[in-house]
């Protein structure tokens, strides 16, 4: 995985590329993560991202909700079709998860 930060006044663009899988999730965390704890709004593109894994699912999570701790905002603005897939199918998982909590 490589990336790039852009910087327009308080935002910061994190352009990420490649891969992002447990043996870079790390890297992709330790970009974004001091990004939002200084305050920037953090728009993440991952056009040029050709897998994604649980572990960048799990930094996408961590930073939005450290962007809604620093009241600041986290999105994604770019998404290429792996990585839409890939948060399709996790957000099945978390609605069926949630439904059968609500069920027991």
């Amino acid at each position: 995985m490589t990336y790039k930060v852009d910087e327009i006044d308080n935002k910061r663009i994190v352009h990420l590329n490649g891969e992002i899988d447990m043996e870079v999730s790390d890297k992709a965390r330790n970009t974004i993560l001091p990004l939002i704890e200084a305050g920037h709004e953090v728009h993440l593109n991952l056009s040029k991202v050709e897998y994604m894994d649980s572990s960048g699912i799990s930094v996408l999570i961590e930073s939005k909700k450290l962007a809604e701790q620093k009241k600041t905002k986290f999105e994604l603005i770019e998404v290429s079709k792996p990585v839409e897939k890939v948060l399709a199918m996790a957000r099945k998982f978390l609605w069926v998860t949630k439904l059968l909590r609500m069920e027991i």
